[in-house]
């Protein structure tokens, strides 16, 4: 009795068999059918690792990739993935995947994938391995409008209905869209939008995000204002030229990679060009992790930070 209590109890938490099969659901341009729900996934990047952590779904996960080639794990995310095998440290190839038993590949385009490369949708359907797209990195393979939570929230639903767990991904949605919503509300009414520009890494030509990226999501809800918001891309190089333009008057690091944040504020700091430019001259700069910056359920908490870093007076105002 105990034991058949314990089944429905797990059962129930992990919103198992609320999905139908065969389950179609729209990736990119792509529409993708699933006979069962995946039991020996991989996931691409921290990011969508994390995702897939979110919604309890480590033993259904035939391992992860794309993490410890860039990035360093920090706890608690790298207590969660002990003993769960990294198919490769950067962008996994065919073989990898298909020695995994892979039955879910969850990636996206420059997340993973690249346009033409040896690892795409069309090139793992022989070998009947799906791959459902972070809906973010569609920009480069269709026509998006600007991202917005709804990239994030329609990605979480739609994992919850390949892997059944629909309960579970609606809770995550609801717990982050009253996040957003509390913040919104604090920054209701007349607001100056500061200007602000995302460094994410580069010397010669700096990495940022244009319209297409989370970081606009980020930045838009917090209240600020992209200066890259006229650039159709999502992660994309520019010139300084154009950020000494556009003068600045917040700088975002995104905290990632071989070179420390410590290291990149320095070299901005340090830029002959951005001598002038309002946020290095009143030292105006922030950082982000890499998980808080792209579409995971750390964004929350990414737009928490920035409405509190554009707009100190309206949060002073709410705790008093």
């Amino acid at each position: 009795m105990m034991r058949l209590l314990f089944l429905l109890g797990l059962a129930t938490s992990f919103g198992a068999y609320a999905s139908d099969y065969p389950l179609t659901v729209r990736s990119c341009d792509r529409d993708v059918t699933f006979q069962h729900a995946p039991q020996h996934a991989v996931s691409q990047d921290v990011n969508m690792t994390d995702m897939l952590l979110a919604l309890g779904l480590r033993e259904r996960m035939a391992g992860f990739s794309g993490i410890t080639g860039w990035k360093t794990l920090q706890d608690p995310l790298r207590e969660q993935l002990a003993g769960l095998k990294e198919i490769a440290p950067r962008a996994p190839s065919l073989e990898n995947l298909v020695d995994a038993g892979t039955d879910l590949y969850f990636a996206g385009w420059n997340y993973g994938m690249r346009i033409g490369g040896p690892v795409t949708p069309q090139t793992l359907a022989p070998f009947g391995i799906p791959v459902y797209e972070l809906s973010e990195s569609c920009s480069f393979v269709m026509p998006r409008p600007a991202a917005s939570f709804d990239d994030l929230y329609h990605d979480l639903d739609n994992l919850g209905r390949i892997f059944s767990v629909e309960k579970r991904a609606q809770a995550l949605i609801e717990q982050t869209r009253q996040r957003v919503a509390a913040v919104r509300e604090r920054l209701e009414g007349d607001l100056e939008r500061p200007r602000v520009f995302i460094y994410d890494s580069g010397e010669d030509r700096p990495f940022t995000s244009g319209r297409l990226g989370m970081p606009q999501a980020l930045i838009e809800a917090a209240g600020g204002r992209n200066i890259m918001d006229d650039v159709q891309a999502s992660w994309t190089s520019v010139g300084w030229e154009s950020v000494v333009e556009r003068n600045p008057e917040v700088i975002i690091i995104i905290d990632y990679g071989p070179t420390s944040w410590e290291a990149k504020r320095e070299f901005l700091v340090n830029h002959p060009a951005l001598r002038d430019v309002a946020a290095v001259h009143n030292l105006n700069i922030e950082v982000l992790s890499y998980l808080q910056a792209t579409p995971s359920l750390h964004n929350a908490e990414a737009l928490e930070t920035l409405a509190q870093v554009l707009h100190p007076e309206r949060f002073a105002e709410a705790s008093r």
